[in-house]
């Protein structure tokens, strides 16, 4: 069965729609010209747009050096009208991410990226979840799922994904497995809920998982060539027989209209808390 993200995610805006609109800005910072990135800030424009929120993009050369960078997100986050503040990821190989996030104020870090925000989540006093952990959550929900009767398996654990969503679900689920890399699938076998966010296209297939499994997409690929953003994620539901009863979010149309819903509850939730 599809689970429909970007119904999951009109419904959340829905819901922001209600919210006072903030006074302050949205600022959103990017590095060089990736692809991916340059994509995935234009989907967060046209939402920002239908919600009547102004979202500013702060652009800044690849070659930029870690102080340099450091200094101008912490000009943007100290601005008195700003209101919030994402670092578009990844960043050039050159830079220190976690020098970068750790300027962000926590009461302006929508995407709950630096060590205090962080700290706070991960001991359950953040006013907002990572946007990432709220996807899964909602989708739990919306499928009332028991997550305490369920084997979790997560695939890759990388800071925006994997990591934020592992420390969350493993305090829920009856048992959760942890896999850093896509060496040892079988593992997967008998688990009720895969969570994955590798970004290596159609990796999972139908014959590795459970009949009724359900797979929780995060993944994208980029082709290695151009550079570019294929619309691919990491489960491979094209496979899927008649037999089964998989429950998936495609790619696209999954976890992508959700994340970006998410973030923008995130920024309403902190600006109405002043």
């Amino acid at each position: 069965m599809k689970i429909d993200g970007k119904k999951i995610a009109d419904e959340i805006l829905e819901d922001c729609s209600k919210f006072e609109k903030p006074k302050k800005f949205f600022s959103a910072v990017l590095v060089g010209d990736d692809s991916a990135s340059i994509s995935f800030l234009r989907q967060k424009e046209i939402v920002a747009k239908k919600l009547g929120i102004d979202f500013r993009i702060f652009k800044f050369p690849s070659q930029i050096k870690n102080d340099e960078l450091r200094k101008e997100v912490l000009k943007i986050a100290s601005h008195k009208t700003c209101g919030g503040v994402i670092v578009q990821l990844p960043l050039p190989s050159h830079l220190n991410q976690h020098y970068i996030l750790n300027v962000i104020p926590v009461e302006k870090d929508v995407d709950v990226l630096s060590e205090r925000a962080l700290g706070a989540f991960y001991v359950g006093r953040s006013k907002v979840l990572p946007p990432a952990v709220g996807v899964v959550k909602h989708i739990c929900e919306k499928q009332n799922y028991d997550i305490s009767s369920f084997r979790v398996g997560i695939v890759g654990l990388g800071i925006l994904v994997g990591r934020p969503i592992a420390n969350w679900i493993m305090r829920k689920a009856k048992e959760t497995i942890f896999l850093r890399s896509v060496s040892d699938l079988s593992l997967l076998k008998d688990v009720d809920l895969v969570i994955t966010g590798v970004g290596k296209a159609l990796m999972l297939k139908p014959n590795m998982l459970k009949d009724d499994a359900t797979i929780i997409d995060f993944g994208y690929g980029v082709d290695q060539k151009s550079d570019k953003l294929i619309l691919k994620g990491d489960f491979d539901y094209e496979k899927l027989s008649d037999e089964t009863n998989i429950s998936y979010t495609p790619t696209p149309r999954g976890t992508g209209p959700v994340l970006v819903a998410k973030l923008f509850e995130n920024f309403l939730i902190l600006n109405s808390l002043e």
